[in-house]
């Protein structure tokens, strides 16, 4: 308990001295990206990454709110969001997962490109993880449409080439899904992104696993 809240802490506090800083868009996007990427795959305890995603939440809606226009702080809040719904009970998934998809919208309405291609990624994987009509918003044509584009854009990336390949996986082709993940763990790594890096490499592994 005292490690998940020191971790809890220490995170709040990195975030506190980015605003007190007062950096600029770029760093304050990468301290979002960064937080989420340490709540994801370095926190244990599902009660704390709640909390902390409410916490990165919020100052994700306030860079947004500082920031007008700008494409990349509603993406990043897009993302937060998303990782919020993925792990709400199923009473609030629903309607976190459309909070998400509007901001992302948003951002890949002002840019496409946003996030070098992870705007169109993004949307791409909620509409292919949510439920379609009548429960949901999800569309698998569409989500096959938007992960094309952001693959299109990033063709050897890590994140465009694994949701390729969990999106393959879950509408049969394994072959096709098993190229996209090996490719995917070709992708160079990241030093400055070193747990989002190594945590999606993990799940990479662990699709692969499963494919075959």
């Amino acid at each position: 308990m005292k490690r998940h809240l020191a971790t809890l802490g220490g995170l709040l506090l990195t975030l506190a001295g980015s605003a007190g800083a007062a950096p600029d868009l770029a760093a304050q996007v990468k301290g979002i990206n960064d937080g989420w990427a340490h709540i994801t795959y370095d926190m244990n305890g599902s009660s704390h990454q709640t909390v902390a995603l409410a916490q990165l939440d919020q100052r994700a809606a306030d860079l947004v709110a500082h920031n007008p226009g700008q494409a990349e702080p509603l993406l990043w809040e897009g993302i937060v969001v998303s990782e919020e719904a993925n792990r709400a009970n199923i009473f609030h998934k629903l309607s976190l997962a459309t909070r998400a998809k509007d901001l992302i919208e948003r951002a890949y309405k002002i840019d496409p490109r946003a996030g070098h291609g992870g705007a169109a990624m993004s949307l791409g994987v909620l509409y292919y993880k949510v439920p379609g009509s009548p429960i949901g918003f999800g569309d698998k044509h569409l989500a096959r449409r938007l992960l094309l584009e952001g693959l299109a854009i990033d063709p050897g990336g890590l994140d465009a080439n694994y949701f390729w390949g969990d999106f393959l996986h879950a509408q049969g082709d394994d072959a096709g899904a098993r190229a996209a993940l090996q490719k995917a763990l070709r992708a160079p790594h990241d030093p400055s992104r070193p747990a989002w890096d190594a945590g999606r490499r993990r799940e990479v592994q662990a699709l692969l696993a499963k494919v075959g």
